[in-house]
């Protein structure tokens, strides 16, 4: 039955990455901006755990102080078992004073090391965000290019031969049909002055005779 369901959850998300390619094909910034998106969860886990080496290495802190408190409270209290001659007393104190000695040398150890391992995640979080602010600009650059390509692309598609020749074609269409008009208006104000100067003329003619 796992396997059946293995088997099912591995074609649903190789559909789903099909459509998220063809997708990206079409729309190259959205997968950046999910490469992005990403890249900043990481760096968002990667500060967590810088934040936790912190707490780790004031944990250890901690111990190493309590550690030291209690080898200098053993030491005095076995000089001064033997001073008393109190054996069994002495005996326990010096086993504790060996126990907590033991552990300061070990947590000095583990301190030591909190401290380069710290310094080296700080080093890489500090790569990352870089790493990211570059991805930032990376991202700007390629809606920059985005965006003059398809300016391009829109001017060209306006600058085709074809389209430019069918737009010369129709100016040439408005031209003729202009000219037209423009010479019947001036052929019938021409007809119209001939005919006035006629009716001038018939006028003065009558007026003669």
């Amino acid at each position: 039955m796992s396997n059946l369901f293995t088997r099912i959850k591995d074609s649903v998300m190789a559909d789903l990455h099909e459509a998220m390619d063809r997708k990206e094909e079409k729309n190259p910034i959205a997968h950046v901006n999910q490469y992005i998106r990403e890249c900043e969860q990481e760096v968002k886990k990667i500060k967590r755990l810088v934040e936790k080496q912190y707490e780790i290495k004031q944990d250890i802190a901690k111990e190493l102080n309590h550690a030291k408190m209690m080898v200098e409270k053993r030491k005095p209290q076995v000089q001064l078992a033997e001073e008393m001659q109190e054996t069994e007393l002495k005996t326990e104190a010096q086993t504790e004073l060996e126990q907590f000695e033991a552990r300061v040398a070990h947590l000095n150890e583990m301190s030591d090391k909190s401290v380069k391992d710290l310094e080296t995640l700080e080093t890489k979080y500090v790569q990352m965000k870089q790493k990211l602010k570059d991805l930032y600009v990376k991202r700007l650059e390629l809606r920059s290019r985005e965006n003059v390509a398809r300016t391009k692309q829109g001017m060209n598609k306006v600058l085709e031969t074809e389209l430019v020749s069918k737009s010369a074609s129709k100016f040439a269409e408005f031209e003729s049909y202009i000219e037209r008009i423009e010479q019947r208006v001036q052929s019938d104000y021409r007809l119209h002055t001939l005919d006035a100067r006629f009716q001038e003329l018939e006028k003065k003619a009558t007026t003669n005779n």
